[in-house]
């Protein structure tokens, strides 16, 4: 997978050199550049934003900078992109948009900072994405949120291969308690089902603990989990039992 970042602090970037997205980079499972729209100005303070026609509090990114950043990765990277941007009014990212980013070969993210863009920007673009309904300063922090939950679901990113599918929001449901060792700390016991080495008695609880918690958490999940008979069974009990 190759990805390319437009932003004006590159240097944010620098913490996907570590930890799990450095080790892909050093596998060649993926390649991130970062260009600096700022590079590509025609004025002479370097200037990406300007007041907004109409008047209005703030400043917006200008499409030329951006626009001739794109021309540029066109020219270096050619062939399909989805380009992403971030945008506080853009769909709320999640699990399934993660997995459908992960099919690409090259995906582009363009970070937003000032008031926004000017609308013409967003011609350039596929997807326009939010990571919630909140504001933050720029694009670049919810940029390296998509990518890290992206780069979960390419083949050999996670050493386990089932990783991504069991945790929190694969299916609907959060992920189930779980424990490590000792078996016995300060008190604090792992219930006796998971070291009983019955694995569909382990199984079955782990399922009915992960109902149980987006029950009580997450409701509005189930609203939307296409649950099996076993799963509808086991989540009524739960709601009878409460």
């Amino acid at each position: 997978m190759d990805i390319t970042i437009l932003s004006i602090f590159p240097k944010m970037f620098q913490a996907l050199n570590e930890s799990l997205i450095g080790k892909a980079q050093e596998k060649e499972l993926v390649n991130i550049d970062v260009v600096d729209f700022r590079d590509f100005t025609t004025n002479k303070q370097n200037h990406v934003d300007d007041a907004p026609y109409g008047g209005g509090a703030g400043m917006l990114l200008q499409a030329q900078p951006i626009y001739d950043a794109m021309d540029y990765v066109e020219k270096k990277k050619p062939g399909k992109k989805r380009v992403v941007l971030l945008d506080p009014a853009g769909k709320t990212f999640n699990t399934k948009m993660a997995k459908d980013f992960a099919k690409e070969d090259q995906l582009v993210f363009i970070c937003g900072h000032y008031e926004g863009f000017d609308e013409r920007v967003k011609d350039l673009v596929t997807d326009e994405v939010s990571i919630g309904d909140y504001i933050l300063t720029g694009g670049e922090l919810p940029t390296m949120s998509m990518i890290d939950a992206t780069l979960r679901f390419v083949p050999g990113v996670l050493g386990n291969s089932f990783s991504a599918e069991e945790e929190s929001f694969s299916n609907n449901l959060l992920e189930y308690p779980q424990y490590s060792r000792p078996a016995d700390f300060r008190g604090k016991k792992v219930p006796d089902v998971l070291i009983s080495g019955d694995h569909e008695k382990i199984r079955l609880w782990r399922l009915e603990q992960a109902l149980k918690k987006t029950l009580e958490r997450r409701p509005d999940l189930l609203e939307h989990a296409s649950l099996t008979d076993e799963e509808k069974k086991l989540l009524h009990k739960i709601r009878q039992n409460n």
